[in-house]
């Protein structure tokens, strides 16, 4: 956008983040330092020192300026996206977008929610078969099927603690109990929290899902704040192991007229504990307990640890915008098709965002529609080595300016852990 630069085709020195704010006749740019290091990147001659705004008079035209597209496309490269969207106009609200699908996409069908759970069943079914004739060489690969497996147990479970799965309100609540057991998850407590992430999304102190690492959090203790570096780190695949026990299991995080049911899901989780941890320890010993158990369980955790975008930022509950939180605050991610099947679809995620009550089969129908309708504004990625590169060594402490700061732009003394990963984690796109 060299019409807006100041002075003569001044070019970046380093790294830098874009985001674009349009209104007619006014182009508002807001460029910020990139955090991501070791990663190439295109230039765009747009000089910048820190933040700053700059603001033109503009012809008013239908579409983005190809260099703010440009600009957009470099950085999406960088942090291993596939495209990151326009922001979305603030008049825009929710129901604007659900009206906007089609309304066949909240049908829920009986045969199709059943097949889910025929294909859950028998690919974990599949998977502890696999466990138990694989030589310990191919045993990584029959625990990663069986961990992707059990996590369609958990979309099922998703499913009906959205009211999603059945019409029958009973019905969903003993599946969804059925569904979590086997991945220790109370069904109630999760189902009440889970609620609160979809109205508050992306909200500082308000998302229950995940939020970014507060400084004063870091600095409260060198013991904490290593603790902290690898959590969020190396260990960052499986954080959500951390959620689950601090989330669930705490009745005092509920309301009071919550309590009752959260203590019969609780009681349905020991009960699971009591009887099947010991079932297994007496068939096939503790090393059975870890092979058909444990690894499997903590590939659930690998899939079902959120995965925070560095350019989407968290905002203060006056601030945020319901429409920008869950339709252009939400990630797009395609995986490979065996795994979309077992996960029933759940990385299609923007339109469970725009509306839970969208059954997992149905997310595709309705992204398309989303994609025809609000294209521009999504925020879509494969995955690949360079998204989850940037998730891990980026994604860490909350700042209003630039929405994350890396561990080793704060404490690079003790952030050996995050210049270890960038060393060693493969950078393809």
């Amino acid at each position: 956008m060299a019409s807006v630069a100041h002075g003569p085709h001044q070019r970046l020195t380093g790294s830098q983040k874009i985001g674009c704010f349009s209104s007619p006749g006014l182009c508002q740019l807001k460029w910020e330092s990139l955090l991501v290091k070791g990663v190439k990147h295109k230039r765009c001659s747009i000089p910048s020192r820190g933040t700053r705004f700059i603001q033109a008079v503009a012809v008013p035209v239908a579409p983005p300026s190809e260099d703010s597209a440009d600009c957009r496309k470099q950085i999406a490269e960088s942090y291993g996206f596939r495209q990151i969207g326009e922001p979305l106009p603030e008049n825009v609200t929710m129901k604007d977008v659900i009206d906007s699908l089609p309304k066949k996409v909240f049908e829920i069908d009986d045969v199709k929610a059943w097949k889910s759970v025929l294909i859950s069943v028998s690919s974990y079914a599949l998977g502890l078969l696999m466990i138990s004739k694989a030589p310990w060489y191919l045993l990584p690969l029959a625990w990663a099927w069986t961990g992707t497996a059990v996590t369609g147990f958990f979309v099922i479970g998703h499913d009906c603690a959205h009211k999603s799965f059945s019409k029958n309100k009973l019905l969903e609540d003993i599946v969804g109990t059925l569904a979590f057991l086997p991945l220790i998850y109370p069904y109630e407590p999760w189902r009440f929290k889970h609620d609160k992430h979809h109205a508050k999304t992306n909200m500082l102190h308000g998302d229950t899902a995940w939020h970014p690492v507060w400084k004063e959090e870091f600095d409260t203790s060198p013991f904490l704040r290593k603790a902290i570096i690898y959590g969020y780190g190396p260990f960052r695949p499986w954080m959500s192991i951390a959620h689950w026990l601090i989330w669930h299991f705490d009745l005092s995080k509920f309301r009071p007229n919550e309590v009752k049911r959260v203590k019969i899901s609780l009681a349905c989780v020991f009960a699971f504990m009591a009887i099947g941890w010991p079932l297994i320890i007496l068939k096939t010993g503790i090393a059975g307990w870890i092979k058909y158990w444990l690894m499997p369980w903590l590939g659930y955790h690998f899939w079902v640890t959120l995965p925070p975008a560095p350019h989407i930022p968290f905002k203060s509950p006056n601030e945020w915008n319901a429409a920008q939180a869950q339709l252009n605050g939400t990630v797009h991610c395609d995986y490979p098709k065996w795994i979309e099947i077992l996960c029933h679809d759940i990385n299609v995620h923007i339109p469970h965002h725009i509306s839970p009550r969208i059954p997992s089969y149905n997310l595709r129908a309705a992204h398309k529609s989303i994609q025809q309708n609000w294209g521009k504004y999504l925020n879509e990625a494969s995955w690949n080595w360079r998204l989850m590169k940037t998730i891990m060594t980026v994604c860490h402490i909350y700042d209003k300016e630039q929405n994350y700061v890396a561990f080793d732009q704060l404490a690079p003394k003790d952030s050996q852990p995050i210049t270890f990963l960038k060393s060693v984690m493969p950078d393809h796109a």
